[in-house]
């Protein structure tokens, strides 16, 4: 009874509007568009109702959970290694202040992309597609360098100095002998790159990749809207990196390669796994339409985590690494709405609004192992990961 009603006072609508057919609401479908005036245009689209192939591309402007958590990276300070100012070595000298830490590297933000659509539709209305969408790298920096905010320091100027809590390297990352002292005699006053060092620098990238390929078939339409059924395969990757470069100068602001040490932390998300959904489409009149789609998928995530320490040098690269994988089940949830318009026969643009939302998957709690020997960086689970945005886009029937 609902039914008919629907279609009743769409009916009602339509014929106010003097529209006497519906243009659907899906990349692939081609009818004519009504009370559309003849236009030749030299693009080779095909007639309205047939089957065949058909392509679409899109723009995306896309934002995702900031995935790594609040670690401290350096202080304000340098620790005398050998004691020769305190007499005592290990001694830490300066205020402790946080120069840099993670939590500098802001918030979430947003990315441009594309998506690429190619189907095949038939006589029936069945539709076979498949798509590939992915935003370009984000990239979110923060820096800290020997210079303190307003230039406090105390007398000494340690604080011009940054240091961290590496521990267990080998004497490769020993750093510039004359460090922190204009004294050959003592050398190794502050033993270590981290120790000491001028210049910290943290970048980290977040990347989203998304493919598609299903079969989507109508289930019950009238002569203005049509509901349809979703089935297929869906992959996903979420790829993030850290990178941490530190720079220790020698007291006379001269840094070789092998004073320069960079750490880097990759976790790379793999997906896969078989997709099912539905969506409802409605025909507003003047050649535009309104359509939903919601889509639930049960993903296989393939876990790469690969953290390493090596030096600036390249000609004697001495560098630690840890590769680990796991995997786990995600489970994943989109939506899509958007609006679509039908310029000419065999022509579709749409613009839109989808969120993809991921249970289950890792972050960097803590990006940084500081124990050189035994690389072992904290993740997490995260319970709530969203990617969502806007889509804009354009497609033709061949």
């Amino acid at each position: 009874m609902r039914q008919r009603l629907i279609g009743r006072w769409l009916g009602v609508v339509a014929g106010a509007l003097a529209l006497p057919a519906a243009a659907p609401a899906q990349y692939g479908e081609n009818y004519a568009v009504p009370n559309q005036p003849s236009i030749n245009v030299p693009i080779p689209t095909s007639n309205p109702g047939s089957s065949g192939f058909y392509g679409a591309v899109e723009s995306v402007f896309f934002t995702q959970s900031r995935a790594i958590g609040n670690q401290v990276v350096a202080l304000r300070g340098f620790i005398d290694a050998n004691g020769t100012l305190t007499g005592i070595p290990g001694t830490y000298v300066g205020s402790g202040q946080v120069a840099l830490s993670t939590d500098q590297l802001g918030q979430a933000s947003y990315a441009p992309g594309y998506r690429i659509y190619v189907g095949w539709k038939n006589d029936d209305g069945m539709t076979i597609y498949g798509n590939f969408m992915q935003t370009f790298d984000i990239r979110r920096h923060a820096g800290a360098t020997l210079v303190p905010p307003g230039f406090r320091s105390a007398t000494n100027l340690a604080d011009t100095f940054l240091v961290s809590n590496v521990f267990n390297f080998p004497t490769d990352y020993a750093g510039p002998q004359q460090d922190i002292l204009q004294d050959a005699n003592v050398p190794g006053t502050a033993y270590g790159i981290w120790n000491g060092a001028d210049e910290m620098t943290i970048d980290y990238w977040q990347r989203y990749t998304e493919a598609e390929i299903a079969v989507r078939t109508p289930i019950f339409q009238t002569e203005y809207s049509r509901a349809y059924a979703i089935a297929g395969a869906r992959y996903a990757w979420f790829y993030e990196k850290f990178l941490w470069r530190t720079v220790d100068r020698d007291v006379n602001g001269i840094a070789n390669p092998q004073d320069t040490a960079i750490y880097s932390n990759i976790l790379s998300q793999r997906m896969y796994g078989p997709v099912v959904g539905c969506g409802h489409e409605i025909y507003a009149g003047n050649a535009f339409a309104f359509s939903l789609d919601l889509t639930a998928a049960g993903l296989i995530d393939i876990i790469k985590e690969r953290s390493k320490y090596k030096l600036g040098d390249t000609v004697n690269p001495t560098e630690n690494k840890q590769q680990r994988t796991d995997y786990r089940v995600v489970p994943n949830l989109n939506g899509a709405f958007n609006v679509w318009w039908y310029p000419i026969e065999g022509v579709q643009l749409r613009a839109g609004y989808t969120a993809m939302m991921y249970f289950n998957t890792r972050q960097m709690e803590e990006p940084i192992a500081f124990n050189f020997g035994a690389l072992d960086p904290a993740y997490r689970t995260n319970a709530f990961r969203w990617v969502h945005g806007l889509n804009v886009g354009i497609g033709m029937f061949f």
